[in-house]
C-alpha cells in the first residue's frame, strides 16, 4: 500500500490575519497586553465583580481570559503583567506584538511567512522596496 501523499504547505491569502504561524520550526504567536486596554480606555474592555474580586476581559474576544484586576495592577507595579495569547486578530487599538519561540531553529533564509508579522494599526499597509527614477 502506498503512503498517502501530504499536501504541500501553502501560505494563506492574508497571512497577517492569522494569530499563529507554524509553517517552520520557529513557532510564532500574536499576543496582546491587557494592561494597555486599561491605559487606553478601550471601549471593548468589560469588567464584572464576583467572589469579592473584579475581573476584566475583552468583548471582542481578542484574548479569551478574564483577569483579576487587582492582580494585574500589582503585577504592573512590579514591572509589568505581560502579554496574553491572541485568539483572534488584534484590533487596531490593541497593543499587540508577535512572540517567537525556538529562535535557535531559524534557518539562513529567514522567515517563510514574513507578512505574519504585520500588525493592524488602522492604516493601509504597504511596503516600498525600490524607487524607479526616469532617465532625465
Amino acid at each position: 500500500m502506498e503512503p498517502l501523499a501530504q499536501p504541500a504547505p501553502t501560505l494563506p491569502l492574508r497571512p497577517q490575519d492569522e494569530v499563529e504561524c507554524r509553517r517552520c520550526a520557529v513557532h510564532c504567536d500574536k499576543v496582546v497586553h491587557p494592561a494597555a486596554c486599561i491605559a487606553k480606555a478601550c471601549p471593548f474592555l468589560y469588567a464584572y465583580e464576583a467572589w469579592g474580586h473584579r475581573y476584566i476581559g475583552c468583548m471582542q474576544k481578542v484574548y479569551g481570559v478574564e483577569i483579576d484586576l487587582d492582580l494585574l495592577q500589582e503585577a504592573e507595579a512590579r514591572g509589568g503583567f505581560g502579554a496574553v495569547r491572541a485568539l483572534r486578530n488584534p484590533l487596531p487599538m490593541c497593543h499587540a506584538e508577535v512572540e517567537s519561540t525556538y529562535l535557535s531553529r531559524t534557518n539562513d533564509l529567514g522567515c517563510v511567512n514574513p507578512e505574519f508579522f504585520e500588525l493592524p494599526d488602522g492604516n493601509a499597509n504597504f511596503r516600498i522596496f525600490a524607487r524607479v527614477t526616469p532617465n532625465a
